[in-house]
């Protein structure tokens, strides 16, 4: 079993740097995290680097739904369609506690883009081909019926609705729950950690250069083979290895907005054509209710896309479009968050073509790039992306690997019996935690977070009571803290904040609230300078600022 503590950063990198790995892995997305766990489990001496925190580009800033791709049926990329919906299936038996099905309303008005026969085809279509269990076919409604499940929506020009099964995850603990599955198989991974360079032998690519973005200190670190799932940034390390020519990434931004439940009461998952012809979501998610995505091209800094006042009032036009009665405006968005979409552009092609499937491409030194794909179809991206690496270890050395192993591999914290099993757990492990003096709902909200884990956190908050006190941090906050430090590999307060707990998007009086708390804790226990403490709280407060007001 690997280690994924932050107060042994330094064993870890230790480790990758003096076991030849058979796969280096740069990128801890969630197609990076997929990958390592494909090949550590077909016994692969695998190790990753992630230059940021895990899950802190693209894999924290989604929709938050693992989907069956029912808007790829409009562009009949029927194999797409077929392979996602059932993957979907796989993500939720796998892990239960981070992905939760969810009945969408799909709304038609008339001079909208679906029409009542269009969608009860198009939604049998879906089911049939994404495999969709009986009990979560798709079922048609009338106006009246439609009105009823969710009252908010327009009503002039209805003339019914789709409803049919999308699932809701946290895509950050997602990705965190893949990585920590792949630790727990033996892989080694390190965030903070960037590539700056390459390492040749007769133009053959045979390691890296990583530099501790903590410390500053430079590292080498070799493997027979690399694999590139950079996801926005994929183009930057094709560049720094001379091969980016051909097809390109294309950044396109999506924008978010948080609500809070008593602003925009939405009981119902709602995805509604706007009148420009794009198709948004609405989404209840405990007290709150989060609505996107708009979908621009993007040009600017890929660390930190943020939310301009033109995406803001886009998705507050869509919102009042649809539910004419909320007459929500801007003073009413509690938090928001901006991601990108690394898409797979071809020089001389418009942008109407640009793809969204994933596609592999291998560089004459060596370096393979994953580029493009879903959230929802990581786990068979990393399939093809270790079936890549082993196909070529098996021609240069004869080494033969097994299959692909993770079709049937709870994630971390999903060993639970799966999603039948995870109804009982979770009844049994909120009365646990009850009777260790926490309130119901927070009981709940933990063992969602951490599944099969949740004993840990609860083993935490009953052990450190005093430590907690004299920290003057909350109790339930310091539990999840120390969890986080010990199993999670948390180094700032953003990611615990926001990768961890996805308080900032959903909670976000909550951070302010523990904020000062947490950073003075973290400040003492992870040895920051100065300097450190002074930068990582600055860009937690940035980030709060940008959550809520828009950057021109």
């Amino acid at each position: 079993m690997g280690v994924f503590s932050s107060y042994k950063r330094e064993e870890i990198i230790n480790q990758m740097k003096h076991e030849k790995l058979d796969l280096l892995v740069i990128g801890g997305g969630i197609t990076g995290s997929g990958i390592a766990l494909d090949a550590v489990t077909r016994g692969l001496k695998t190790g990753l680097v992630e230059m940021q925190d895990f899950a802190a580009g693209t894999s924290s800033r989604s929709t938050k739904l693992v989907h069956g791709g029912l808007r790829y049926l409009k562009q009949f990329e029927v194999k797409m369609v077929a392979e996602v919906g059932k993957e979907r299936a796989i993500v939720y038996e796998n892990g239960p506690h981070v992905t939760t099905p969810e009945w969408m309303l799909l709304p038609f008005h008339k001079g909208g883009t679906f029409g009542p026969f269009t969608t009860n085809i198009g939604l049998r279509v879906y089911d049939f081909l994404a495999g969709v269990k009986r009990s979560e076919r798709r079922k048609m409604l009338s106006p009246e019926k439609a009105l009823h499940m969710e009252p908010l929506i327009k009503k002039e020009g209805l003339k019914g609705a789709g409803y049919y099964v999308e699932y809701k995850t946290d895509d950050a603990r997602l990705t965190i729950e893949v990585m920590k599955k792949a630790v727990e198989k033996g892989a080694h991974a390190i965030n903070y950690t960037k590539v700056v360079d390459f390492i040749y032998e007769e133009e053959k690519l045979v390691g890296v250069i990583v530099e501790d973005q903590t410390t500053g200190e430079k590292h080498e670190i070799f493997a027979k083979k690399i694999i590139n799932a950079g996801g926005p940034w994929v183009d930057d390390l094709r560049e720094i290895d001379g091969s980016k020519y051909g097809k390109h990434l294309h950044l396109t931004k999506g924008v978010h907005l948080v609500f809070d439940k008593e602003r925009f009461p939405l009981e119902q998952a709602i995805y509604f054509d706007t009148p420009d012809g794009r198709m948004v979501f609405a989404i209840p998610r405990e007290n709150k209710t989060y609505v996107g995505t708009t979908d621009t091209t993007y040009k600017g800094n890929i660390s930190h896309p943020t939310m301009t006042r033109e995406d803001r009032d886009y998705i507050i036009d869509s919102i009042n479009y649809m539910f004419p009665s909320l007459h929500i405006t801007a003073d009413d968005v509690e938090s928001s968050w901006a991601g990108l979409r690394p898409l797979i552009a071809e020089d001389g092609k418009k942008p109407g073509e640009i793809s969204r499937k994933d596609e592999i491409f291998v560089s004459k030194s060596g370096l393979i790039s994953m580029a493009g794909g879903k959230l929802t179809g990581y786990r068979k991206m990393a399939e093809q992306a270790v079936n890549t690496v082993v196909q070529q270890l098996k021609n240069e050395e004869g080494i033969i690997y097994s299959e692909s192993d993770t079709k049937h591999l709870p994630i971390s914290g999903g060993d639970v019996g799966g999603s039948t099993g995870f109804v009982e757990f979770q009844k049994v492990s909120v009365v646990e935690g009850m009777n260790l003096g926490m309130e119901e709902k927070e009981a709940e909200r933990l063992v969602q977070r951490y599944g099969g884990n949740v004993s840990k956190v609860m083993e935490l908050y009953q052990t450190r009571k005093e430590e907690a006190e004299q920290a003057n941090i909350d109790q339930l906050v310091f539990a999840q803290l120390s969890y986080g430090l010990e199993h999670e590999l948390i180094y700032k307060p953003t990611d615990f904040f926001i990768r961890r707990t996805g308080a900032l998007f959903f909670n976000i009086d909550w951070v302010k609230q523990h904020k000062d708390s947490v950073v003075t804790y973290m400040s003492k226990q992870l040895n920051w300078n100065a300097v450190q403490k002074q930068d990582y709280v600055q860009e937690l407060n940035t980030l709060l600022e940008e959550a809520v007001q828009p950057v021109e």
